[in-house]
């Protein structure tokens, strides 16, 4: 049984039943031309979304995605040091001094995985800085996904490979070129790096574009789209905050005349009750410009790390 029938039939109610029902809808959008913008919050790449993403991004289906400054470095990590990375299972049983042991031993845990310091950050470390600073002598700024676009393509890194390429959706788009916003940037630890060089005046500031520019280049994108779009927003923060807001913008600062989002999905375990705009349904949406009441709406609230995988697998018929 594919992973398509297996949902059809098992998946009725609750979540499960409106994952089915998303998927399906999806899965109806892009066959009819459509195309799905994908965001990205959360620790959605050290837990190797690529797997799904990738071959979403080579299908065709994606037009374009948000991402943490995280999810950008961290599917780059797990490519160059995917054997190094430490599973930890009882994870809920740590205690601060097992905490310490692990920054002792250079491990960034997130949740049950420990990125490895010296095999990750430092093995990208040196080839980034590198671009940076071409990119500082020449005056050549850029956006920050072009330096890892570029350090992809150039397939400097390609020896030192330890998960399969194919697994990489940050490779995947460069290979695609597909259009790529990374706001907040700065909130990641090559963000951290790139300002510790500025601070000691290695670098300026303005070799790597900000988030002012990504908002202008997001514009300029969406007013150029050709296919309708879906929004699928995969946990909440600046990733989806971010893209979402281009259309109200674009409509009701520059009072030009854009469509509004075509389709949503959301996938979060946020509450609305506290305020979050993480948890904020659909419905307030329209109250801000970027859907309309007649656009299809889903919420599903659970583990990303559970429904992506399936709903992309649904898509493509797996």
């Amino acid at each position: 049984m594919s992973i398509r029938a297996f949902i059809d039939e098992h998946y009725r109610h609750f979540n499960a039943g409106e994952l089915a029902a998303a998927s399906r809808s999806l899965t109806d959008f892009l066959s009819q031309g459509g195309k799905v913008f994908v965001t990205l919050a959360g620790a959605m790449s050290t837990a190797e979304i690529g797997r799904s993403l990738a071959p979403m991004i080579r299908a065709g289906h994606v037009a374009g995605i948000s991402c943490t400054g995280a999810n950008l470095e961290e599917d780059v990590f797990n490519l160059v040091a995917h054997t190094s990375y430490v599973r930890i299972q009882n994870w809920r049983d740590l205690s601060p001094n097992d905490e310490e042991d692990l920054l002792s031993r250079h491990l960034n845990r997130v949740t049950d995985t420990c990125i490895p310091e010296e095999e990750a950050f430092r093995r990208i470390e040196r080839h980034i800085v590198g671009l940076w600073r071409k990119a500082n002598e020449e005056k050549t700024p850029q956006l920050p996904h072009e330096f890892f676009y570029q350090m992809l393509l150039s397939k400097v890194l390609e020896p030192v490979y330890e998960a399969r390429p194919q697994d990489s959706w940050l490779l995947a788009a460069a290979q695609a070129n597909l259009p790529l916003f990374v706001p907040g940037w700065e909130d990641s630890t090559l963000g951290n790096i790139f300002a510790a060089h500025c601070i000691e005046s290695d670098l300026d500031a303005s070799t790597v574009k900000n988030g002012i520019e990504y908002m202008i280049g997001l514009s300029q994108w969406y007013q150029e789209a050709t296919s309708p779009l879906a929004f699928f927003q995969v946990g909440g923060g600046i990733a989806g905050d971010f893209p979402v807001c281009v259309v109200p913008m674009l409509n009701q600062d520059l009072e030009r005349d854009v469509p509004l989002w075509s389709w949503f999905c959301q996938i979060s375990e946020s509450s609305a009750s506290y305020g979050g705009y993480s948890g904020a349904p659909p419905n307030e949406k329209i109250s801000w410009g970027k859907l309309a009441k007649e656009t299809p709406k889903f919420v599903i609230e659970s583990d990303a790390t559970l429904v992506v995988p399936l709903m992309f697998a649904y898509v493509l018929d797996q």
